[in-house]
This record gives structure tokens, sequence and C-alpha cells, in this order.
């Protein structure tokens, strides 16, 4: 956690705390979702498979790898040459499929249905809500008397999980790229939808939808979604390393953009806490 005086992002009067989640092991707050995954479910021979934009697959590689047990991941086209190059140094079998997210995890049902293997789900599976909603736990102890915190949002089940601790105790805003509304286009149709899959972070927030599992909680919990632009959340990325020398993919740097944007507007005095979830990128000063 890092506490810092809003006025070094040009954000007067304001107090902000970064949970700088892209300095765990494999980049991004992924791996909680991997170990809870793994430490709580039997895990047979075949060993475990997974889809994942980038980041999901580089954690349950990284876990696998641990716990020596057999991985393979699939990816779309999307998926940044980074993220790829660090599952496959991770010892893991890495299969290219498809143009989206859920081409690739349509690949991995098959193999999981031919081979036996162990699915870990990116973010609609309850272990790996539980793992992500650490954050939140954590969040509460470092940083307690929040007035708001700012998550990024693509399958939710980080912001789902989040959401699950915090039970309205502060208010909670998820953060998505205007070109992938995935969550904001659920709540207003009043359940998970289609939504586009486009922008500079579609390799890490731009499933087709939303997860059912988060969703009843992001209804409940999750007090609004700010939408952000590509040069928003580009000028998040440039900010955090001017600032604090923080090196963020697109994704990792959307919860910022929220706020350096005016797309949240925090009260003068206001305690925020911004999640900087992710860092594999091939361009660290943006």
């Amino acid at each position: 956690m890092v506490e810092v005086d809003g006025a070094d992002f040009g954000l007067d009067g304001v107090r902000l705390s970064l949970k700088l989640e892209l300095l765990q092991h494999t980049g991004s707050f992924k791996t909680r979702g991997a170990f809870a995954n793994m430490l709580t479910r039997e895990i047979p021979a075949a060993g475990v498979v997974a889809a994942s934009g980038g980041n999901h697959g580089v954690a349950v590689a990284y876990t696998a790898g641990k716990l020596r047990k057999a991985v393979r991941i699939f990816v779309p086209v999307v998926a940044s040459a980074t993220k790829m190059e660090r599952i496959r140094g991770y010892g893991a079998t890495l299969v290219v499929t498809g143009d989206r997210y859920d081409d690739a995890l349509a690949a991995s049902q098959e193999w999981a249905a031919q081979s036996g293997a162990l699915p870990v789900h990116a973010y609609d599976q309850m272990e790996t809500m539980l793992g992500q909603g650490s954050v939140g736990l954590e969040f509460a102890e470092q940083a307690p008397g929040l007035d708001a915190l700012l998550v990024a949002v693509g399958g939710g089940g980080l912001i789902g999980g989040i959401a699950a601790w915090y039970a309205g105790r502060t208010a909670l805003i998820g953060v998505e790229p205007d070109a992938a509304p995935t969550l904001a286009r659920a709540l207003e149709a009043g359940h998970p939808v289609d939504s586009p899959a486009g922008g500079i972070a579609a390799d890490s927030l731009a499933p087709r939808q939303v997860g059912q599992l988060m969703f009843p909680l992001a209804q409940q919990y999750v007090q609004r979604v700010a939408l952000v632009t590509d040069d928003a959340i580009q000028d998040a990325q440039r900010a955090l390393w001017r600032v604090l020398r923080v090196a963020t993919e697109p994704g990792g740097a959307a919860a910022m953009a929220a706020l350096l944007s005016g797309r949240y507007q925090p009260r003068p005095g206001e305690h925020v806490g911004v999640l900087v979830c992710g860092a594999n990128t091939e361009n660290p000063s943006a």
C-alpha cells in the first residue's frame, strides 16, 4: 500500500491509498485466485487448465508450477506477447486460439472434457472470487476509513470478491474502458449481456459478459461504473510512471484513469482507494 498526497497527481485536497497489486508474483492480483483454486480443490493427474486474456493464465501457470502440477493455458490472439512469454516461462503449455477470451474459454472447456484436467475459471468461480476478495480484506486493514474504492472491471471476479468483503461499508466504484462497458451494460439491462470488447485494455478488461456469480454482488454493492477512454488510460499510465515509477499495463491503470480524467470526482478531503492491478506491459512509460 502506498499513501500519496493527491496533489502529486493534480488532485488537491484528496488523500490517495494505492494498492500496488502489480507487484504480486506474476504481475497482477490474479495469483490470489489461482492459489485459492488449487489449494482448496482436488487436482487430478491431468493437472489444470485455464482460459485467459493473459494475466490469469500467467497466475495459473505460476501457481501450478509451484505446486508441481501439469498446466495448459488457452489465450486469444489479443493476448500480449509479454503475457504469453511469461506463461511459457512458467512451464505451461500455451495454446493461442480465437479472437477474444470467450473463444479461448470454449477451447479450454473442450480440453477439460477430453483430458480430465481441472478448469480454473478466470472470474466466474467461487474459489476465484474468494481469492480476489482477499484484496478487500487487506484494503480494509491497510487503509481503514476509505470513502471510496476504485476497481477496474473485466469479468468481475476482482470487484465481485471485494464487494462481498465490504458489503456496502464503503462506496465501491467500478471502472471500465468505454470500448468495453461490460458491467455498465449489465447493470443497465439487469443481467449480464454481451458487450463490445475493444480498446487498448482488451486483453484484460473485455470479456463478452461479466460473471453470473459476481453480478448480484455488483447490483447490491457497486455504487456505479465509471467509463474511461483509451487516452485517459494512457495518461494514467504515464502519471503513475512519472510520480511513482510504477509501470502498469493499460488495464492496471484504468482505475487511476477514472480519477485523473474526472470520470470520478472526489469531494474535498475524501480518502480514495485505487487498485493498481497489473504490470504486464511492453512499454513501462506508456
